[in-house]
């Protein structure tokens, strides 16, 4: 027996140990995450609904729960585009000032050059509103909103209105108040995420181009905005996909109905009336199936548009 050989025999494999400690996520992530995925794709191919005490199915039917989440209704409308159109809107109202405002006060907070103190504080401070339930979050702008409600009664004391208006029976102003809810709820911990992400940045960059001339915005557009892409990819990822799966702020806001005219149901909320309501696990599967698909195709074209430009960048400096 060589000297190399004797070594490797006495040496210790710590790969193995590697393996052993992650394999407890491994195992939740298939019995609680990948089996109901597998089984939900299962059953959206079945006829399986509760038609009063009768069960009906479950019975093989192929396509045909994905053909009628896309056939028109009496008034020709697509359900399914239509509550896929709401979400997105939602979330568009939602996300983009999350994210912009979100980075304004990341970068803001970190600025070497105002230095400014407390961020701990601060922090904290805007961090808050995550931490309170959606569902009550909710009931507090439904209460404040009603057509009693204290922003009613301030509106009539005052003048602005003649008299009482039900704003959550208004398509506008319940896409206002939703929107308005999550971007509260959320734009701390986005905030709190990109500020991790600019004090990566290695301080010595904002410091030469300092020395270089470079004034706020060139540092921002220049240093910053570019070395923090991988993190803002992630969090718009993210903020699509919660999103794209919002359902207890409208849900509660709504009475669970989308009002006024449905022009506030989500997917999700669409989701849950077939669970809740019918009990038809079938098309509800078919539903979870074409949401996971969407969500796929979207995250990939996120990634794609906001990353494209900085993973080229390698390439052409090894060309030079």
């Amino acid at each position: 027996m060589d000297k190399n050989e004797r070594t490797r025999r006495k040496g210790v494999s710590y790969a193995k140990w590697g393996y052993i400690f992650i394999l407890p996520f491994f195992i939740a992530y298939f019995i609680f995450t990948l089996t109901p995925q597998i089984m939900t794709i299962y059953n959206s191919f079945f006829e399986n609904y509760r038609d009063g005490l009768t069960q009906v199915g479950p019975n093989f039917v192929g396509l045909e729960n994905y053909v009628k989440l896309f056939t028109p209704d009496k008034s020709g409308t697509i359900g399914m585009v239509k509550y896929f159109g709401n979400t997105l809107v939602l979330w568009i109202m939602g996300a983009v000032p999350q994210i912009v405002v979100a980075l304004l006060l990341a970068v803001f907070f970190t600025s070497y050059r105002l230095n400014i103190k407390g961020q701990q504080f601060f922090k904290t401070v805007i961090y808050m509103p995550n931490l309170i339930m959606a569902a009550a979050f909710s009931m507090l702008f439904f209460t404040l909103f009603s057509p009693v409600g204290p922003v009613n009664q301030v509106l009539v004391a005052h003048g602005v209105l003649e008299k009482s208006i039900d704003f959550l029976s208004l398509k506008v102003p319940v896409r206002v108040l939703i929107s308005l809810m999550n971007f509260l709820m959320w734009f701390g911990n986005t905030t709190i995420l990109l500020m991790a992400g600019i004090q990566g940045i290695d301080q010595n960059l904002f410091e030469a181009a300092e020395i270089d001339g470079a004034n706020s915005l060139q540092v921002f557009f220049r240093v910053t905005l570019p070395l923090l892409a991988p993190i803002l990819v992630y969090t718009v990822i993210t903020a699509m996909i919660g999103g794209l799966q919002m359902f207890d702020v409208p849900q509660v806001l709504t009475n669970g109905k989308g009002t006024p005219d449905r022009a506030n149901m989500t997917m999700v909320m669409y989701l849950n009336n077939y669970l809740q309501t019918s009990k038809n696990y079938g098309m509800a599967g078919a539903v979870s199936v074409v949401l996971f698909a969407v969500s796929s195709a979207l995250s990939l074209f996120v990634y794609n548009s906001l990353s494209s430009q900085y993973r080229e960048a390698p390439k052409k400096r090894n060309r030079i």
